[in-house]
């Protein structure tokens, strides 16, 4: 099934995180704000790649000074996702 996600992100340059993901693939991401050319390099990583390996590799990755990055709004999106998900399969 295709999911479109928008998540709006916190403390990183970069707004919002729109997402298209199916059958827990990534099929395209996109970035609104912040540094294009890592956005992009970011979105050619990760186009293709499973939901739970995207956010184990990037989960955690700061920027500079701050506790989070781009990357890693990418991973917290996703595990909300996931999480989201098994909330409403679950019975």
């Amino acid at each position: 099934m295709k999911e479109n996600i928008n998540y709006k992100t916190s403390g990183t340059c970069c707004r919002q995180i729109n997402l298209e993901v199916e059958d827990d693939i990534i099929k395209d991401v996109e970035f609104i704000g912040g540094c294009d050319g890592n956005h992009k390099g970011i979105r050619n990583l990760v186009i293709g790649m499973n939901i739970n390996d995207v956010s184990a590799k990037l989960r955690g990755i700061t920027c500079g000074a701050r506790p989070t990055s781009c990357p890693d709004q990418l991973a917290v999106c996703l595990l909300e996702y996931i999480e989201a998900r098994k909330s409403k399969v679950s019975v």
